[in-house]
């Protein structure tokens, strides 16, 4: 059996490229994923896998970060100018951009295998030694980019749906694809979970490609992710002309700063790893006039989920106890968020032995990073109700002038497509023997 999917895997090689290029080509930042959902829906129906896509699939109140209405409708329109399915782009208008596709073949475990569909708010790169523009298939979206391997992902999961598709009479259970939204910012997971999709899940799958690991390199059992809170501030305080009158005016600029520079020194935690940022500060209306209002934009994290709390907390005490300085109102909107989380490690085994049958495992050693990731949303729900889950790691690493340079969410970002077919191969090997053994 092991064979035969190698051997759809490596033959279905040229579509899962083709797939993938044609995603790069028309990238969608998170929550407007239209054109990808679409065709994501409309292929797994296709395929004979049930679907539902949009508010179905999606807690409406645990969205987070999402666009201005007006933004999502732009986005919609241009979806369907750029070929995306009219049928499934109708489901999909003023709702989640989520996609389910579920493969039913009787008695057993449930199997869920989740991809992320988003881009970056990122301007690819136009110059001619970066491949994507030199064979045409650079983004058409102008400041927006696949510059993580989500298009990958994607790809990936179509190719696992059309796998076990042609193999179902060999499973025994249910399948669940997930092709979640706005993982970047780690928005999307949180409102697909709150819909119950991973309450019933007895084994749960996720994957991502790796740049900087050379092609083959696996790493069954990433895990140490960090939690994180990601929102903004808004200070509010009240204008005055600055030379006239300063004193009627509540100054949400010095509020800011006065805040920032707080933020910074938080104490760190003995416990573990403890960060905040504060990546952006837009304030103030004019050179003579008191800023009325002020946007930081910030993030905590820490090792675990209990850390970023600390940090949290703190976080707002500090705006809190600065905006009352200048007199100013303070609102906090929650932009994204995701708890800490690890791999099992008895299904981390189980990956590493299924992966060194398929003739794909190099042993590459887990190492913690810093980095956070929303598909901690469904791990932690599936280990909550007594289910496993892994993360599993990918290399495709792509050499340019002989030596690994391409790094993600960078302009200049790609990667080694024959990869492609190793994670169906895998994945798609993993499901198979998780429905056969339990």
């Amino acid at each position: 059996m092991l064979r035969l999917l190698t051997r759809i895997s490596d033959g279905m090689e040229d579509r899962l490229i083709e797939t993938r290029r044609d995603l790069h080509r028309f990238p969608e930042l998170g929550w407007t994923e239209f054109r990808t959902a679409s065709l994501v829906a409309r292929r797994l129906a296709d395929l004979d896998w049930e679907v539902r896509l949009g508010r179905e699939v999606h807690r409406e109140e645990s969205r987070m970060g999402v666009p201005a209405p007006d933004v999502l409708a732009a986005a919609w329109e241009r979806a369907r100018d750029q070929g995306g399915d009219p049928q499934m782009l109708a489901r999909l208008k003023g709702g989640g951009t989520g996609v389910v596709g579920t493969l039913r073949a009787g008695e057993g475990p449930t199997v869920a295998l989740r991809f992320d569909m988003d881009a970056l708010p990122i301007r690819e790169s136009q110059s001619p030694e970066h491949r994507p523009s030199r064979e045409g298939f650079a983004s058409q979206n102008p400041g927006v980019m696949h510059a993580c391997g989500h298009d990958g992902h994607t790809a990936v999961g179509l190719g696992i749906a059309e796998v076990l598709g042609r193999v179902k009479e060999h499973l025994h259970g249910t399948v669940r694809l997930i092709f979640q939204p706005a993982e970047e910012g780690v928005r999307g997971a949180k409102s697909m979970v709150g819909a119950g999709l991973a309450d019933d899940v007895d084994y749960l799958m996720g994957s991502h490609l790796f740049p900087d690991w050379a092609l083959g390199e696996t790493i069954c059992g990433l895990g140490g992710y960090a939690a994180t809170e990601k929102f903004d501030a808004v200070l509010k305080g009240a204008p005055a002309h600055a030379g006239a009158n300063p004193q009627d005016g509540k100054n949400a600029l010095l509020a800011a700063a006065t805040a920032v520079l707080n933020l910074f020194a938080i104490p760190r935690h003995e416990d573990g790893a403890t960060r905040i940022n504060v990546g952006r500060l837009e304030a103030g209306s004019g050179r003579n006039v008191v800023p009325a209002e002020a946007r930081l934009m910030i993030e905590t994290r820490g090792a675990n989920s209990d850390l970023s709390q600390y940090m949290y907390a703190h976080a707002l005490r500090i705006l809190e106890t600065s905006a009352a300085m200048y007199g100013c109102k303070l609102e906090i909107l929650p932009m994204g968020a995701a708890p800490s989380a690890d791999s099992d490690p008895a299904l981390s085994k189980r990956a590493q032995e299924v992966a060194r049958r398929v003739g794909l495992y190099r042993y590459r050693p887990p190492a913690p990073n810093g980095g956070s990731e929303d598909l901690t949303y469904f791990m932690r729900r599936v280990q909550e109700h007594g289910g496993q889950a892994v993360s599993i790691g990918f290399g495709a690493g792509l050499l340019q002038a002989g030596e690994s340079v391409l790094r993600a969410h960078t302009d200049d970002f790609d990667f080694d497509e024959r990869v492609l077919r190793l994670m169906v191969r895998l994945l798609a090997a993993l499901t198979l023997d998780l429905m056969n053994r339990g």
